[in-house]
């Protein structure tokens, strides 16, 4: 449930949960961390896509720059006070033109900020378990995943 909500083959997931093992600290944490971090994620998060799937092939199309520079790849594990943009290019688009009108309605967790006027987004900090609403007990994968 976990891979499906995030839209990660197991190859890859197995990878993230064996970086997030190798972290200090809880590993169910860790996971959520990095899933949450990837770039295709924030771009959900932040309003810019409907879905992850979306703002998947929206990175992929090279629509969003990190910290100025053009990113295409939807597993960048962003940190905090990076910062997320739709580049200049893009922001000519019919897409988010209108996409720009709906983020001033919508809001964004409280570890990320959005400035609906530059079509940016910063992360303030790693996202911790209360912060996050999910659908499933991470605590369970993190048991599947250490057979």
């Amino acid at each position: 449930k976990v891979r499906r909500t995030y839209g990660i083959l197991e190859r890859q997931f197995r990878k993230t949960f064996d970086t997030a093992a190798r972290r200090p600290g809880k590993t169910n944490e860790n996971l959520l961390q990095i899933l949450e971090m990837r770039l295709d994620n924030l771009v959900y998060r932040l309003g810019f896509a409907d879905s992850r799937a979306q703002a998947r092939q929206l990175v992929c199309h090279g629509h969003f720059a990190v910290n100025g520079r053009k990113t295409d790849i939807p597993s960048f594990i962003a940190k905090p006070n990076d910062v997320i943009s739709v580049r200049e290019r893009s922001k000519g688009l019919e897409y988010f033109k209108t996409r720009a009108l709906l983020l001033a309605q919508k809001g964004v967790p409280a570890w990320l900020s959005l400035n609906t006027d530059e079509m940016t987004g910063r992360v303030l900090t790693l996202p911790s378990r209360t912060d996050l609403e999910l659908p499933f007990d991470e605590q369970m994968v993190v048991e599947y995943y250490q057979r």
